[in-house]
Protein backbone atom coordinates (compact mmCIF):
# COMPACT_ATOMS: atom_id res chain seq x y z
CA UNK A 1 0.00 0.00 0.00
CA UNK A 2 1.56 3.47 -1.04
CA UNK A 3 1.28 6.02 1.37
CA UNK A 4 -0.72 9.28 0.04
CA UNK A 5 1.58 12.77 -0.18
CA UNK A 6 1.57 15.05 2.61
CA UNK A 7 -0.02 18.54 1.99
CA UNK A 8 2.60 20.46 2.53
CA UNK A 9 0.79 24.03 3.95
CA UNK A 10 2.65 27.46 2.31
CA UNK A 11 4.51 29.27 4.90
CA UNK A 12 2.17 32.17 5.35
CA UNK A 13 -0.29 29.37 6.33
CA UNK A 14 2.01 27.97 8.72
CA UNK A 15 2.64 31.78 10.29
CA UNK A 16 -0.93 32.33 10.38
CA UNK A 17 -0.73 29.30 12.92
CA UNK A 18 1.39 31.30 15.56
CA UNK A 19 -0.61 34.86 15.46
CA UNK A 20 -1.89 36.43 18.27
CA UNK A 21 -5.65 36.34 18.71
CA UNK A 22 -8.21 38.34 20.88
CA UNK A 23 -9.35 36.07 23.23
CA UNK A 24 -11.69 39.18 24.56
CA UNK A 25 -13.21 41.29 21.18
CA UNK A 26 -13.30 44.40 21.77
CA UNK A 27 -10.91 44.51 25.02
CA UNK A 28 -8.44 46.99 23.52
CA UNK A 29 -10.41 49.34 22.16
CA UNK A 30 -12.25 49.32 25.31
CA UNK A 31 -8.96 49.90 27.53
CA UNK A 32 -8.35 52.57 24.90
CA UNK A 33 -11.45 54.40 25.55
CA UNK A 34 -10.88 53.76 29.57
CA UNK A 35 -7.55 55.79 29.06
CA UNK A 36 -9.49 58.92 27.07
CA UNK A 37 -8.95 61.78 29.62
CA UNK A 38 -11.82 63.74 29.88
CA UNK A 39 -11.70 67.35 31.20
CA UNK A 40 -14.40 69.91 32.24
CA UNK A 41 -15.88 72.44 30.41
CA UNK A 42 -14.81 76.10 31.28
CA UNK A 43 -16.75 78.58 32.08
CA UNK A 44 -15.88 81.91 30.24
CA UNK A 45 -15.23 85.14 32.25
CA UNK A 46 -17.19 88.18 31.23
CA UNK A 47 -14.07 89.61 29.73
CA UNK A 48 -13.39 86.32 27.73
CA UNK A 49 -16.65 86.06 26.50
CA UNK A 50 -16.91 90.16 25.16
CA UNK A 51 -13.45 88.75 23.39
CA UNK A 52 -14.95 85.74 21.94
CA UNK A 53 -18.41 87.85 20.63
CA UNK A 54 -15.89 90.47 19.34
CA UNK A 55 -14.13 87.90 16.97
CA UNK A 56 -17.67 86.16 15.86
CA UNK A 57 -18.36 89.35 14.73
CA UNK A 58 -15.37 89.56 12.57
CA UNK A 59 -15.86 85.93 11.01
CA UNK A 60 -17.67 85.63 7.77
CA UNK A 61 -18.50 82.76 5.18
CA UNK A 62 -15.66 81.60 2.96
CA UNK A 63 -12.93 83.07 5.51
CA UNK A 64 -10.54 80.80 7.27
CA UNK A 65 -10.28 80.56 10.89
CA UNK A 66 -9.00 78.24 13.89
CA UNK A 67 -11.47 77.85 16.01
CA UNK A 68 -10.69 76.09 19.65
CA UNK A 69 -14.29 74.54 20.83
CA UNK A 70 -15.47 71.55 23.32
CA UNK A 71 -16.47 68.38 21.95
CA UNK A 72 -17.10 65.24 24.24
CA UNK A 73 -15.19 65.82 27.11
CA UNK A 74 -11.79 67.70 25.87
CA UNK A 75 -10.96 70.43 23.92
CA UNK A 76 -10.25 70.31 20.01
CA UNK A 77 -8.55 72.76 17.89
CA UNK A 78 -9.41 73.07 13.62
CA UNK A 79 -8.12 75.11 11.23
CA UNK A 80 -10.41 75.28 8.14
CA UNK A 81 -12.96 77.55 6.16
CA UNK A 82 -16.21 78.86 7.63
CA UNK A 83 -19.25 76.86 5.31
CA UNK A 84 -21.73 78.56 7.62
CA UNK A 85 -22.96 80.90 10.34
CA UNK A 86 -26.33 80.17 11.95
CA UNK A 87 -27.18 83.03 14.24
CA UNK A 88 -30.34 81.39 14.52
CA UNK A 89 -29.65 77.38 15.80
CA UNK A 90 -26.68 79.10 16.92
CA UNK A 91 -24.01 76.94 15.21
CA UNK A 92 -20.42 77.78 13.86
CA UNK A 93 -19.77 75.44 10.44
CA UNK A 94 -16.16 74.82 9.54
CA UNK A 95 -16.01 72.93 6.73
CA UNK A 96 -18.20 69.46 8.01
CA UNK A 97 -17.78 70.49 11.55
CA UNK A 98 -20.77 72.27 13.18
CA UNK A 99 -20.18 73.62 16.49
CA UNK A 100 -22.73 74.88 18.91
CA UNK A 101 -21.42 78.61 19.96
CA UNK A 102 -21.91 77.47 23.77
CA UNK A 103 -18.91 75.42 22.91
CA UNK A 104 -16.70 77.77 21.55
CA UNK A 105 -13.71 78.76 23.40
CA UNK A 106 -11.32 80.66 20.99
CA UNK A 107 -11.28 82.01 17.36
CA UNK A 108 -8.30 83.16 15.57
CA UNK A 109 -7.41 83.89 11.80
CA UNK A 110 -4.15 82.49 10.96
CA UNK A 111 -2.06 85.17 8.93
Amino acid sequence: MASKPKYKMSVSDRAKQFMPFAALKGLPEALAAKEHITVPKKDLSPEMAEELDRKMHLLCKGQIATVIYFHNGEYLKITGMVARIDTTCRLLQIVNNKIPFDDLLDISFPS
